[in-house]
């Protein structure tokens, strides 16, 4: 079966189900074309700004609530702030 239409397991979680419909997509839209920095790392930088912008907001701005729902120390949270601008 081709890797872009296979179905997502119904177990899935609809976070899981949107980051593998992306990925797929992205998959398709390169080709062989290799990715650089490599896929994880790609994956990882575009995610993670986002990730912490939306925590961080949903907690009101309160960098320690948003470290223990991230599951992270506050200063660990702090330099993924300052290294995506977030500061």
């Amino acid at each position: 079966m081709n890797e872009a239409v296979r179905e997502i397991p119904s177990s899935q979680s609809a976070l899981g189900e949107c980051v593998s419909r992306t990925v797929r997509r992205y998959l398709a839209d390169i080709g062989d074309t290799e990715c650089s920095e490599g896929l994880h790392a790609l994956v990882i930088r575009e995610v993670e700004g986002p990730l912490l912008r939306e925590v961080l907001a949903f907690h009101d701005g309160n960098q320690s609530r948003a470290a223990a729902v991230l599951g992270i120390n506050r200063a660990t949270l702090r330099k993924k702030l300052a290294a995506h601008g977030l500061l």
